[in-house]
C-alpha cells in the first residue's frame, strides 16, 4: 500500500497519473452506428500529488453516441475522489493540514460551478464555512478528551484543483493516545481520505473510508507506552477469563490436582507456547487459517479430557501437555489481538502487555479452580477422584462438539 508522503509544497508534487486513449474505430468489425472503447493506461504513482479530472473521450456518431455521453456526463464530472490529512506531534499541540478537491467542497457547500473555489477571493470569502464542514467531519481526541480546531484560512493549490487550511489543536497535557475519526465527505460512498501522522522521524499511514471511520494512535513517548500497557493488558485478562475454549483446556489441566508448584508450571509452560505464536502471527511471519486453528483447540481440549481418563499412576506430563498445545492456542489468541488493531508505533509493547495480561488471567483461573478442587479433595478423596472422571468426561463431550461445530458447522447451526 503506497500512500500520501506528505502535505507540504515539496511532496504534493504528483497525485494521480492516468493515461486515457481512446480506442480506434475498427470500421470492419462496425455494424450500423460507431463504438467507442476507453483504455485507460498508466498506474497509481502518488497518491500525494496532482488531482486530475477524468478526460473527455472522443465522440461517436449518432444517436447512440449522444446517448453515451449523456449517461457518462455524470461520472466523467467527479475528479478522483481523496482527501489527504497530515498530522505532526509537538510538545503542546498536534498541528495538521487538510486537503480536499474543489468538487466534494462545491458539493457539500452547494457552490455551483466548483470552480469558482480557485478563485483566491472566493476560497477566502468560504474559508468560514470550510472550516465548519471540516470541524464538523474531523474528531481528534487527545488521552480520550475532544480536542478544539484552529483554522486558518483557504489556501488554493490549482494544479491539484483543490483547497488547503492548516489546522492546530492545543494539547493540554503529554499525549498519550490520540484517536482520529473522519468521514469527510459521505455522501461519495467512494471517498477516501489518506492520513498521514509524523512523530518525530516516524511515519505512520492509514487510510479512513466509509469501511473505516476511526485510527488510534499511541506515540513514541513514556506517556504513549503507558497508555498501550492500559489497554492490551486488561484485554489480554479478559480474553482468558472470558474465552470458553482456552479456560477449559486449563481446568482440564487442573481436574487431577497438583501442589501449587507443579501447577504452576503447567500455566508457564502453557504461556511460554502461546507467547511465541502469538507473536508470529500478531507480526505475519506464521498466520494459519482459522479453519484449522479453529478445530485444532477442540481437538486439543478432547485430549486433555481422554489423558485425564487414561492415566493411572504413570509420569505426570500435563506440562507437556500444556507446552505443545500451547503452539496451537496461541495462534487462536492472535486472532483476538488482530481484532484490538495492534498500534505499528508501539508493537512490542501491545504484545508484551497482552502476554501478561493472559498470564494474570491463567493464573486467577489457576488459584481460583484449583483451590475449589483442592478443598473438594481435602473433605474427601473418593470425591475428588468422581470430581476427575466426571469433569474430564464433560471436556472431551464438550471438546468433541466444539470441533464438529467448527469443521462442519463452521457459519454456526
Amino acid at each position: 500500500m503506497h500512500l500520501a508522503a506528505a502535505a507540504d509544497n515539496r511532496h504534493v508534487c504528483r497525485h494521480l497519473a492516468v493515461d486515457e486513449r481512446a480506442a480506434l474505430l475498427d470500421e470492419r468489425k462496425l455494424i450500423g452506428d460507431a463504438q467507442m472503447v476507453r483504455k485507460p493506461e498508466g498506474a497509481w504513482r502518488d497518491l500525494h500529488g496532482r488531482t486530475l479530472p477524468l478526460p473527455v473521450v472522443e465522440r461517436p456518431s449518432g444517436l447512440i453516441a449522444a446517448l453515451l455521453l449523456l449517461l457518462a456526463r455524470p461520472v466523467l464530472a467527479h475528479p478522483a475522489p481523496f482527501s489527504y490529512i497530515d498530522l505532526r506531534l509537538q510538545p503542546a499541540a498536534i498541528e495538521g493540514t487538510v486537503v480536499a478537491h474543489i468538487f466534494d467542497l462545491g458539493h457539500d457547500l452547494n457552490i455551483d460551478p466548483a470552480e469558482r473555489l480557485l478563485d483566491p477571493a472566493v476560497a477566502a470569502q468560504q474559508s468560514a464555512a470550510i472550516a465548519r464542514l471540516l470541524t464538523a467531519r474531523l474528531s481528534i481526541t487527545a488521552n480520550g478528551a475532544s480536542l478544539t480546531p484552529v483554522w486558518s484560512a483557504a489556501e488554493v493549490i490549482p494544479d491539484r484543483q483543490s483547497l488547503r487550511l492548516a489546522v492546530r489543536y492545543a494539547l493540554s497535557a503529554p499525549l498519550g493516545t490520540m484517536t482520529i475519526t473522519t468521514l469527510m465527505f459521505p455522501y461519495d460512498p467512494q471517498h477516501q481520505t489518506f492520513l498521514n501522522v509524523y512523530d518525530g522521524s516516524a511515519l505512520t499511514q492509514q487510510i479512513l473510508d466509509a469501511g473505516r471511520t476511526k485510527f488510534e494512535y499511541f506515540p513514541g513517548t513514556r506517556q504513549g507506552s503507558f497508555a498501550v500497557v492500559q489497554r492490551f493488558l486488561p484485554a489480554g485478562i479478559r480474553h482468558i477469563v472470558a474465552g470458553p475454549d482456552h479456560l477449559l483446556f486449563l481446568v482440564g489441566l487442573l481436574l487431577l490436582g497438583g501442589t501449587v508448584r507443579q501447577l504452576a508450571f503447567i500455566v508457564t509452560m502453557f504461556t511460554a507456547a502461546n507467547s511465541l505464536t502469538l507473536s508470529l502471527a500478531a507480526l505475519n511471519i506464521v498466520s494459519p487459517p482459522a479453519r484449522i486453528i479453529e478445530p485444532a483447540i477442540a481437538l486439543s481440549i478432547v485430549y486433555v479430557g481422554a489423558d485425564n481418563l487414561l492415566i493411572r499412576d504413570g509420569r505426570d506430563v500435563r506440562a507437556w501437555i500444556a507446552f505443545a498445545f500451547g503452539f496451537i492456542h496461541g495462534f487462536g489468541y492472535a486472532s483476538v489481538l488482530r481484532d484490538l488493531d495492534l498500534p505499528r508505533r508501539a508493537l512490542e509493547w501491545s504484545l508484551l502487555s497482552f502476554n501478561v495480561g493472559l498470564e494474570a488471567g491463567q493464573l486467577l483461573v489457576v488459584a481460583v479452580v484449583a483451590t475449589a478442587f483442592a478443598a473438594l479433595r481435602s473433605r474427601s478423596e473418593a470425591a475428588g477422584r468422581q470430581l476427575a472422571f466426571a469433569g474430564s468426561i464433560v471436556v472431551m463431550a464438550t471438546g468433541a462438539v466444539w470441533f464438529i461445530q467448527r469443521v462442519f458447522f463452521p457459519g454456526g447451526i
